[in-house]
């Protein structure tokens, strides 16, 4: 704690909230705003809800946890599937289910302990289903990096100058990655973006004319229930999104650890693994109450707490008010609109595979042994299951599929098959 500029509860300076408070802003934009732009949502009403579910985590974590939420990647393709079945208003209610399911779960923690989703979520569950989400968007990635729409048809062609524009785009990203050092290190994803916009300006890709014709001040697209959809719940929207919650909370209680040992302190004890769950999924409900997409608290944020040594909820809410003010700013939001889809399928490209790695790393980091035959049959069924979108039919019009499939079916054999009290206790010692 000695090597602390500003720890939990300080207050900095107004210079320094100013400065800090834009660094995690930057840290958290280019994913918070990739994901609206995946899957068809306004970018502005992304940043906004993200600036909103940090404000409601941090009052709900009672201003112990300095995290920032921003738009979660696990539910990206759950909301592609959940908008072509039912519709945009069919994802904002899905996102509603999983906040409320979020709630649901933290309560049963705070009233029977934590060990437990310990048990029912272990590395040889999670780690796969990981794997799964960016394996299984691999292909979008790819059609996104390369393909162009043929004017008047629903098919696609290849262009060689949008793949180029892809691929100085990823190799930017990469460059950040490995060899960017302190507050850079954190956004690949945002330099990445840039750059490709600008190499797309140079070779004549993007059209301007919805900036010239955008509002300085421009309030964001908001979905509200009732207002611009119908509130329909169905068995197939509850099957396609909550199941996903297997590793968004798991993700979550990873973040809370890491971001524990970076401020010396114990949140799955203080304020507590319930409370900042609750907080998690309120930021979710609330946002796609408003039209936002579900929210989780961001990677990219705990590094440049760790980087800084400033961990001041403070700076977090200043990013958080930063993004509220950003998302009216009209012009801004058209700029990123105007985004070409090759230089988002670039930046994705690493991403994903990125999502797919961090899978693989929690299986070697829990030390799992894929020479014991069990570890090797659940892995090896969530992978090919999710991957191959397999499909499991109940009536006409309900289906659970994908990764929530293999989700479902991972912690399903890891409660049945033999062995579980001896990889649980493996678990413990790592």
């Amino acid at each position: 704690m000695s090597n602390t500029v500003l720890d939990v509860n300080e207050k900095p300076s107004g210079g320094q909230l100013i400065t800090l408070s834009f660094q995690h802003m930057f840290a958290m934009f280019g994913s918070t705003i990739l994901v609206p732009q995946l899957v068809g949502l306004s970018p502005a009403i992304a940043l906004l809800t993200s600036g909103i579910a940090t404000i409601f985590f941090l009052l709900i974590t009672k201003f112990q946890v300095p995290a920032y939420l921003g738009s979660s990647f696990a539910f990206i393709a759950p909301i592609i599937l959940a908008t072509q079945i039912g519709g945009v208003g069919s994802a904002m209610i899905g996102g509603m289910l999983v906040g409320i399911t979020y709630g649901i779960v933290s309560l049963i923690i705070w009233k029977s302990g934590y060990k437990w989703i310990m048990k029912l979520l272990p590395p040889i569950v999670v780690g796969p289903v990981i794997m799964v989400i960016g394996l299984g968007l691999a292909g979008v990635a790819v059609d996104m990096a390369m393909n162009i729409p043929i004017p008047d048809t629903d098919l696609k062609e290849y262009s060689f100058i949008h793949f180029t524009a892809a691929l100085v785009t990823l190799l930017t990203a990469v460059f950040c990655t490995v060899y960017f050092k302190n507050i850079l290190s954190t956004m690949p994803i945002l330099i990445g973006l840039i750059v490709g916009y600008i190499y797309s300006a140079a070779i004549g890709i993007i059209d301007y004319s919805a900036v010239k014709e955008a509002a300085w001040f421009e309030v964001p697209a908001f979905l509200i229930p009732g207002v611009d959809y119908d509130f329909v719940i169905t068995p197939h929207l509850i099957l396609i999104m909550v199941p996903i919650v297997i590793v968004t909370i798991s993700e979550h209680i990873g973040h809370q650890l890491v971001l524990g040992k970076v401020v010396n302190r114990d949140y799955i004890k203080e304020p507590g693994l319930h409370r900042s769950l609750l907080g998690d999924g309120f930021g979710t409900f609330v946002s796609a109450l408003i039209g936002g997409p579900p929210k989780t608290t961001y990677g990219e944020n705990i590094g440049v707490l760790a980087i800084t040594r400033v961990y001041s909820v403070y700076v977090i809410m200043g990013a958080a008010v930063i993004a509220i003010l950003l998302s009216f700013f009209g012009k801004a939001m058209a700029v990123i609109a105007t985004i070409p889809t090759a230089v988002l399928g670039g930046v994705s490209i690493l991403l994903f595979g990125i999502i797919a790695a961090s899978g693989l790393r929690m299986l070697v980091e829990a030390n799992v042994d894929f020479g014991n035959s069990r570890n090797l049959v659940i892995a090896s069924v969530i992978l090919v299951i999710g991957i191959g979108g397999a499909k499991f039919v109940v009536t006409e019009s309900l289906s659970i599929e994908g990764m929530a499939l293999a989700a479902i079916i991972g912690v399903i054999l890891n409660l049945v098959l033999p062995g579980r009290k001896a990889a649980e206790t493996q678990d413990l010692e790592n």
